[in-house]
């Protein structure tokens, strides 16, 4: 299959599928006579598990990784569950801060009035970061 089916079918832009291989992510197609590249199944069956690693938040190093360990038989489980633990932690750090930048945010909406006045506390905080709640007047 050509790179637009590929990219079709892993749901992966042809322009990802370019840069994943420039990278070395994933190795280079085949190519055909007139240059085009050539996708198997098997390479179809790697784009699909990087699409899922993406989807899941892992880093491009954390693919090189993971790829790794997926094509070595003779891995450890456990250098899996590392790599996905880790990334775990880093999830939940990252949900952590999305929390409390909205928590934040409401708490700066409810002290604006709202109406057609000017003063905006909001923007007041964003000009002031030492000051999460200035007055609104």
């Amino acid at each position: 299959m050509n790179i637009g089916q590929a990219a079709r079918a892993s749901g992966i832009s042809a322009k990802m599928i370019r840069y994943y291989e420039g990278i070395g992510l994933i190795g280079p197609a085949s190519r055909s006579d007139a240059g085009y590249r050539i996708y198997t199944e098997h390479d179809l069956h790697t784009l699909r598990f990087v699409r899922r690693a993406r989807d899941l938040g892992f880093s491009v190093e954390q693919m090189h990784e993971l790829l790794a360990l997926w094509r070595d038989r003779s891995r450890a489980s456990a250098d899996v569950k590392r790599i996905a633990l880790a990334h775990v932690d880093e999830l939940e750090r990252k949900a952590q801060a999305l929390r409390e930048m909205a928590d934040t945010l409401k708490h700066l909406a409810r002290h604006c009035h709202g109406d057609a006045r000017p003063d905006c506390p909001i923007l007041e905080s964003l000009g002031n970061p030492g000051n999460e709640t200035p007055p609104c007047h």
